[in-house]
């Protein structure tokens, strides 16, 4: 189980087995290599308690004050220690005193106790099942597969996962039948006499009492203190700069505190071969990155590399990233991600600040803009149901009603939104968007840069997801957000004085994918050999009638984006391409009720 993990941490490893509890671990050595070594033990009171953890606190040193003025002692100065004993200290309150991303394990032998615990957002995986009276968890499901005994499978519920939500998925829930995860912001305490699940934070809706000005100034302070928070590293440390206002504004800042301590910003950029001759402008892309990206290096003098992709990298990864995530995802967007972190750790990096998640809270995406988006009622990044429904075999098809089950998550998740009186007719809309975002689309993304980026013994942060700005923006009023109709105009206008104003009032354009027609006619020619394979996995779910159309007509049947903006024909062959992958390399039983 432990073995299958190197990947997320390549450095070293551990064990700590004791009568009722074994623990794991796997090491990607940040901070503190001598002192940082896991599992890690100490005893408190007669009493022992050992940790196993992945991620990174950003608030160690108010941390760290609070235990020395209380008693504490340290032998080193990395963040496992300082964990260790904040639960010692606060005990099961212990995630209301963390800024962070992570998941960790604590074992209390007195007690004979487990306490498992996720960060706000989910940016670190914990994956969990019940086999035979043992609880069995891990950071990835590839560990729980390896655990003797345990077969996987899908049935009903899965399949309206795969085919109905992904490649999202439904907070707590995997495509693997009797797998589960610890959701974002939530403990878990294991004992023998039970288990139970507490939230420990969540979203609070409360009047915003700051003027326009005091708006700014806020978000000016809690943006750049997050990122230089997470500029903390013993190793190598670079940012990701697309030239979008996003990574950008985590660029500049980054660089101004380089600069300060005599130190160069190392940047890095990704493209396509051949992606200035056959890109094509849409409303979601509407133009190419270069461009901003040279007009941010001049800026602020950093020490560039462009990473170039080339079509048969990004197919042949498309494997690799169903590995890395252990179920598919978005396709070429996953496969070119874990090639860039590969890339990045090949030039010497080990750490990256990503702009990810700005969208999600400043409202970037054109769902918060367009009527069909506004008015969906369903998830505005994925409003091809009816297409969805014809992907399946007709068999399921007449048990299986997937609109109904992405209804009812839909739905379940609205009731947790609370709203003001005083809300706008506006900021009561974008209450209910905002919300489904961050809790659906923005765990998709979180979840792929982990298991991509991890994969490659990499550790990518996201300044933007630090708890207290989603928090604070979570009550601005959208007419604030959205200043002057644009998309993000109120991070555009906080940050004028930061950036190139080219740069402040450039057009959204996501993360950039190939449009090289070569990868079309590769993931054509795929799924044309799966769907005529009769022993292939994925037919026992498919129309094949309609799969068909869809490869005759290059992805054309499929109305709309099958995800989100990137997804559309040749990301939607692939997606079906890796969802035979999964089940042929998983060797996933199909029990259908």
């Amino acid at each position: 189980m432990v073995k299958s993990l190197t990947g997320r941490g390549p450095d070293e490893g551990g064990a700590y087995m004791q009568p009722h509890v074994n623990l794991g671990h796997r090491r990607l050595t940040i901070i503190d290599k001598k002192n940082g070594k896991q599992p890690m033990s100490q005893i408190f009171n007669d009493n022992t308690y050992t940790i196993v953890y992945n991620g990174q606190l950003y608030n160690c040193k108010e941390l760290r004050e609070i235990l020395e003025d209380n008693g504490f002692t340290f032998k080193g100065y990395s963040d496992t220690e300082i964990l260790l004993k904040a639960y010692i200290f606060y005990g099961k309150d212990v995630c209301k005193h963390l800024n962070g991303i992570f998941s960790f394990a604590i074992w209390n032998e007195k007690k004979e106790e487990l306490f498992l615990a996720r960060d706000q957002f989910g940016i670190k995986p914990l994956y969990y099942t019940i086999l035979e009276d043992n609880f069995i968890f891990a950071s990835e499901i590839k560990a729980i597969l390896k655990f003797p005994n345990f077969k996987p499978q899908i049935s009903n519920q899965e399949i309206c996962e795969l085919f109905g939500i992904g490649p999202s998925h439904t907070p707590g829930r995997t495509p693997f039948k009797d797998i589960e995860e610890v959701k974002p912001a939530h403990f878990k305490v294991i004992s023998k006499e039970n288990i139970y699940d507490t939230e420990y934070w969540r979203l609070e809706t409360k009047e915003h009492t700051d003027d326009f000005k005091t708006t700014c100034e806020k978000i000016k302070y809690l943006v750049k203190d997050a990122t230089e928070r997470q500029l903390i590293s013993d190793v190598p440390l670079c940012t990701l700069l697309s030239g979008g206002l996003d990574s950008s504004i985590i660029t500049a800042i980054a660089s101004d505190y380089y600069k300060k301590q005599g130190k160069r910003l190392k940047t890095f950029s990704v493209d396509y071969v051949d992606n200035d001759k056959n890109f094509v402008k849409s409303d979601f892309q509407p133009n190419t990155d270069n461009y901003y990206i040279n007009l941010m290096v001049e800026k602020f003098d950093t020490d560039h590399t462009k990473i170039v992709l080339d079509t048969p990298e990004l197919f042949e990864t498309l494997k690799d990233s169903v590995i890395a995530r252990d179920f598919p995802g978005m396709a070429d967007v996953d496969s070119s991600f874990l090639l860039f972190f590969r890339k990045l750790k090949e030039n010497g990096m080990t750490v990256a600040l990503s702009g990810e998640c700005s969208d999600e809270i400043f409202g970037g995406y054109p769902w918060y803009f367009r009527e069909d988006g506004i008015n969906s009622k369903t998830f505005p990044w994925s409003l091809a149901i009816n297409e969805r429904q014809n992907i399946l075999h007709p068999d399921i098809s007449k048990k299986i009603n997937l609109k109904e089950y992405v209804d009812n998550e839909y739905n379940k998740s609205l009731e947790k939104v609370k709203y003001l009186d005083i809300d706008s007719k506006e900021t009561a809309l974008h209450r209910k968007l905002i919300y489904l975002t961050s809790n659906w689309f923005m765990q998709t993304l979180l979840d792929r840069t982990d298991r991509v980026s991890m994969y490659n013994g990499f550790e990518a942060r996201v300044p933007f997801c630090d708890y207290r700005i989603v928090e604070y923006l979570w009550n601005v009023p959208w007419e604030m957000k959205a200043y002057k109709g644009r998309e993000k105009g109120l991070l555009r206008y906080c940050m004028e004085d930061l950036l190139p104003q080219e740069v402040i009032y450039r057009k959204k354009s996501p993360y950039p994918k190939t449009h090289n027609p070569n990868y079309l006619e590769v993931v054509k020619n795929e799924l044309t050999k799966i769907m005529n394979n009769p022993n292939a996995r994925i037919k026992e779910l498919l129309n094949e009638e309609y799969i068909w159309d869809i490869i005759k007509t290059n992805g054309d049947a499929f109305k709309r984006p099958w995800f989100g903006q990137l997804m559309t024909g040749p990301q939607l062959m692939a997606y079906l391409c890796q969802v035979n992958m999964w089940l042929e390399n998983y060797n996933i039983e199909i029990l259908f009720y």
